[in-house]
């Protein structure tokens, strides 16, 4: 008998974040926004996020995902920066360099996923996670098929970030304390591919 030698990716799939390809996927989010620039409190907001896996290694992947046509009756449009997030089969980490683009190219060039900070872990597929940094506390934590990030300060200031199992990204929402400026964002519809 010949032993047969068959090579298979060591990343099998975050159950979190994963894609079939590199085609963006599109979703719709409504929500809310507030700010000191905004009269009537809290207003609706409504967004798409357009999720993009923008490199592949042998140990994970690297999302882009970004909000655009922000529509709300704010004097002033909301701007939300994207982010890049690091994929494991059992993590979600921000990748929070200056330049990410650059940062893109560097790590999807490495054999091994890098270490992440504490402060940069957003997701996990297993088990719990906590982390202080100051008056910084956050916690990760999962409940049936949901993977919750939940990070605050004392002062008011948040971010909160939901994922579910075979859909990506629910839940995006930060503010800053005292509602001086903010929103929370929700997923509406499913997968749509752009």
């Amino acid at each position: 008998m010949i032993p047969i030698l068959l090579t298979v990716s060591a990343y099998s799939a975050n159950p979190f974040v994963d894609a079939m390809d590199d085609k963006p996927v599109s979703a719709k989010f409504r929500g809310t926004e507030w700010g000191d620039n905004i009269d009537e409190g809290e207003i609706a907001l409504t967004a798409r996020a357009i999720t993009t896996r923008i490199a592949k290694m042998s140990w994970g992947a690297i999302f882009k995902i970004e909000f655009t046509d922000l529509k709300s009756r704010a004097p002033e449009p909301r701007k939300i920066s994207p982010d890049y997030f690091i994929v494991t089969d059992n993590q979600i980490a921000l990748l929070n360099e200056e330049n990410n683009e650059a940062a893109v190219k560097k790590v999807s060039g490495i054999d091994q996923p890098p270490a992440f900070k504490p402060g940069d872990i957003y997701g996990i597929s297993s088990g719990s996670f906590s982390h202080e940094d100051g008056l910084w506390k956050t916690t990760i934590g999962l409940k049936g098929d949901l993977c919750t990030y939940q990070s605050d300060h004392p002062s008011g200031h948040f971010k909160k970030v939901v994922w579910k199992k075979g859909i990506g990204l629910i839940e995006y929402s930060m503010g800053s304390g005292a509602m001086a400026d903010g929103f929370r964002l929700k997923r509406t519809a499913g997968r749509q591919a752009l």
